[in-house]
């Protein structure tokens, strides 16, 4: 693993101290919307405000300026020296209601989704949008207590839920996901077309984490589920949270075990459809023909890593996980 690799991930970017000891501080949101220094990111149906002009930049606002959201997050203080803001800044999101969202900017061209400016905003930008939105998407499917049922009431500045009934207490959770690369003897990459894509979006082959599995036996048997090739040696990439809408994936590398042909390919039918094997020549001759994913993934980025070099095609944004 190198943070050279990490680096190179969209949405693994951040200049944020997340300030975690401050989340339990009582009233702490209310008293820092009193200070005129605060910064608020507004979020609207997963999309940010963003300023007019260009580079893409998120428009955060002055306490004054934002409506008085019924969730609102604390994100922490900037680290970024290339920031409007100082460092130390306290940060909060707000997340708005379509009738606060179109008071505050009816414009919706001024809305963007996480996955539109992914590659083109600051590393503070990406990492406060990738963290708001990860932690907005695991409140709106844990309203209720998973043990009694009961409303839940949220706390901590935004990272915890209480149940009122029993006691429990709901932390934000993201679940793992593997995507893997992997290789035969001749050095050729398995990129798999998934049933939800058009038929020429091919990309790296991924699932999820069980439970009481490690990330490397997942990668074998998940490679194994969707392809029916058996592979070996996992070895780790790098990670990037994928808040769409609450994952993280684990890049690995793997080969081909011993005596197990590459020919052999059995797509599940189900989830993937169909499974072809790439040389580098031939992933770059491909051109149009077929589409791989967005920039922002972190497949992109692991199939240039063993390419060597970018590619100067493919869409900037990606659908699915992958």
């Amino acid at each position: 693993m190198s943070f050279a690799f990490t680096s190179r991930l969209p949405l693994s970017r951040h200049a944020v101290d997340r300030d975690s000891e401050a989340r339990s501080t009582p009233g702490l949101i209310d008293a820092l919307l009193a200070e005129a220094g605060t910064r608020v990111l507004a979020l609207w149906q997963g999309s940010a405000l963003m300023e007019a002009e260009a580079p893409a930049r998120l428009r955060l606002l002055a306490p004054g300026q934002i409506p008085a959201a019924d969730f609102r997050l604390y994100l922490g203080r900037s680290l970024a020296l290339d920031a409007p803001e100082p460092v130390g800044t306290a940060l909060v999101a707000a997340a708005l209601t379509d009738e606060q969202a179109t008071a505050l900017e009816p414009d919706e061209s001024r809305w963007a989704p996480l996955r539109h400016v992914a590659t083109t905003v600051s590393d503070r930008d990406a990492g406060l949008f990738t963290e708001t939105l990860g932690v907005v998407n695991w409140h709106g499917s844990h309203a209720h207590c998973p043990r009694c049922g009961a409303a839940t009431l949220v706390e901590n500045a935004g990272w915890t839920r209480r149940c009122p009934d029993c006691g429990g207490q709901v932390f934000p959770r993201t679940d793992p996901a593997v995507i893997v690369l992997i290789t035969d003897a001749d050095d050729r990459i398995l990129l798999g077309s998934n049933a939800l894509w058009e038929g020429n979006r091919y990309s790296l082959l991924a699932g999820f984490v069980e439970p009481g599995e490690s990330l490397e036996a997942a990668v074998i048997r998940e490679m194994f589920e969707e392809s029916g090739l058996r592979v070996t040696d996992p070895v780790y990439l790098g990670s990037q949270p994928w808040p769409f809408p609450a994952s993280i994936m684990f890049g690995f590398t793997a080969r081909l075990a011993d005596g197990q042909k590459p020919e052999a390919l059995l797509p599940d039918g189900e989830e993937i459809l169909d499974l072809r094997w790439f040389s580098r020549d031939e992933l770059r001759a491909s051109g149009d023909s077929i589409i791989l994913p967005g920039r922002s993934s972190i497949a992109r980025a692991i199939i240039e890593h063993w390419l060597g070099e970018p590619l100067d095609f493919g869409p900037d944004e990606v659908h699915g996980w992958r």
